[in-house]
């Protein structure tokens, strides 16, 4: 794999070259990156010892492939000059809402362009990310975009038009698991439990259930029907769940994120 270049040294930019480094795919000297004036592409190449770009053709000069992890509002007011330093080169986005035809007008003669949908847990190697490309892709230009976004956690090629219900499962995702979390705790808490005993069980049964889950290869209904006896604890507190409707509102959730994430890619 040749050199990487990344325009944004945010956290999603910052993750990848982590986790690159970590699974020792590319040295440090053949990734550079430069930011938008806000200091993250000195302070990645400080913490990391990736290259600090001072300009885009120092940036583009050596690279190959080209990571677009600014902001996605800053697409539209990219440097033009990008259409021609990005000639011949491999894009892969992971602007949220931009689809490849957009980035086609941006940068129309990239050698072929990538659509990604990341998620925060790809700061911890932990995530899963959904991908897409504009055409199909050369067995070795594949293999890099896999070891790239694989530098986050796990990674699905999938149709484009799947992305925005990604967007809304998996991209979105982490946030309900944070609202749940909060919601336990403060359940556990007006149960009677100091706020701080609330927390560590709540955040100690998220963490255990889901590496049981991922582990156990069993069905989630499965492993829920083995924790519930007939007329006991779980079974009383399950039913409040189902009278409370939380599949169909979880649904709902799902599918708002899931419509906004179209709003925003016709308005891109």
């Amino acid at each position: 794999m040749s050199d990487i270049a990344f325009l944004g040294a945010g956290r999603m930019a910052s993750a990848i070259v982590d986790g690159l480094l970590s699974r020792h795919v590319r040295p440090p000297a053949a990734l550079h990156c430069i930011d938008g004036g806000d200091g993250t592409a000195a302070l990645l190449a400080q913490r990391t010892g990736v290259h600090a770009a001072a300009d885009l053709p120092a940036l583009l000069g050596p690279a190959d492939i080209v990571v677009l992890a600014c902001k996605p509002q800053q697409l539209a007011t990219l440097d033009p000059r990008l259409a021609e330093l990005t000639a011949g080169r491999l894009v892969i986005s992971i602007l949220a809402g931009k689809r490849l035809a957009r980035l086609a007008e941006v940068l129309p003669r990239a050698r072929n362009l990538v659509r990604a949908m990341p998620n925060t847990p790809g700061q911890i190697g932990a995530g899963v990310t959904a991908w897409c490309a504009r055409a199909p892709l050369a067995p070795a230009d594949r293999a890099a975009v896999e070891a790239i976004l694989g530098a986050l956690g796990t990674v699905l090629e999938l149709a484009e038009e799947q992305l925005d219900a990604v967007t809304g499962v998996s991209g979105s995702g982490p946030a309900y698991v944070f609202e749940f979390a909060a919601a336990l705790r403060d359940a556990g808490e007006s149960a009677g439990l100091p706020r701080e005993t609330a927390w560590r069980l709540a955040l100690e049964t998220l963490h255990g259930s889901a590496k049981l889950l991922a582990t156990s290869g069993t069905a989630p209904e499965a492993l829920r029907d083995q924790v519930t006896s007939p007329n006991g604890t779980t079974y009383a507190g399950l039913q409040v769940l189902a009278a409370g409707g939380f599949r169909p509102l979880l649904a709902a959730t799902v599918q708002a994120a899931t419509a906004r994430s179209r709003e925003l890619s016709r308005d891109a």
